[in-house]
């Protein structure tokens, strides 16, 4: 083996290396840090784009083989994507983390369960788990048996029909408690419309798959983003939101299934999503994997 490192090139924002870890993530198909996350996370409006060169890439002969990266911002968890069969690069790449993705000093680590070589390189590095998880749940895709209803006068739509950046923000501003929580009414500024613009205008991005359940008002009051690739049978659903004056009628559950139902015909067997909500649970999704947060 002819094992390299070198820093994430950041410039431009989806140049080579952009491509590069992205086709990485979907060779490795890991759910711990799939490339829906990536795809997620270097489009968000929240992203720290001033670390993005902190993200370690190692390499083998010029292809890579393992990440050290954040998730949007630098909070101390670290995520450590590697090919099987170098195992060994674990203990150099948590001490990368340690010295350039830590948060005043502290790292946390998420190891899937089962990983003992992972575990194993993390304990003896002084690491321990806590009670911090994180879990992913599985719906094994039948577009035939998929059924949702909507009460009268509501409708879906996706992206690609209603292109509506205003609609689509005051959603998630709404649906994530932010009025809620006494943070205001939506009133975003024609900067915070541009963010979600390019968003959307990123590289791999399908719009037929970012689906929007309509009030009869003309408003979005639920909201679910998917992402799929054709390299994988597997779809993701990130992130899903719902305006709580509309809670409690299955909208979240038409917007999450008609989601999975666009995916599904456009080949995907299964459908991923980072947790273990009831909600999920109740709409068919299956507990499938969980990962352990270590800390020292």
């Amino acid at each position: 083996m002819s094992i390299s490192f070198r820093n994430y090139n950041a410039e431009p924002r989806y140049g080579e290396d952009y491509k590069r870890v992205r086709s990485f993530l979907l060779e490795l198909n890991s759910v711990n840090f799939p490339f829906g996350r990536w795809d997620w996370m270097i489009s968000h409006s929240y992203l720290d784009a001033e670390s993005l060169s902190k993200i370690g890439i190692w390499l083998d002969k010029e292809v890579i083989i393992g990440l050290a990266t954040y998730d949007t911002t630098i909070d101390g968890k670290c995520f450590f994507p590697l090919k099987v069969g170098y195992e060994d690069l674990m203990p150099e790449m948590i001490a990368y983390g340690e010295k350039h993705l830590s948060q005043d000093g502290e790292l946390e680590l998420l190891v899937r369960d089962g990983d003992v070589a992972f575990q194993e390189a993390a304990a003896r590095m002084g690491y321990r788990p806590s009670q911090n998880k994180d879990c992913d749940s599985v719906y094994d895709i039948d577009v035939d048996k998929i059924r949702y209803t909507l009460p009268e006068g509501f409708s879906v739509t996706c992206m690609k029909d209603t292109y509506d950046l205003f609609q689509y923000g005051q959603v998630l501003w709404k649906g994530f408690n932010h009025e809620l929580n006494g943070e205001g009414i939506y009133a975003p500024t024609p900067e915070k419309i541009e963010v979600f613009r390019k968003e959307f205008e990123r590289p791999n991005v399908n719009l037929e798959i970012k689906i929007a359940v309509v009030a009869p008002d003309g408003n979005f009051v639920s909201y679910c983003g998917m992402w799929q690739d054709s390299a994988l049978s597997n779809a993701l659903v990130e992130p899903v939101a719902t305006d709580p004056a509309y809670r409690r009628m299955g909208l979240g559950r038409a917007a999450v299934l008609e989601g999975i139902r666009r995916c599904g015909i456009l080949g995907a067997k299964k459908a991923y999503v980072g947790s273990s909500q009831q909600f999920y649970y109740n709409i068919g999704f299956r507990p499938c994997i969980t990962s352990t947060f270590w800390v020292k």
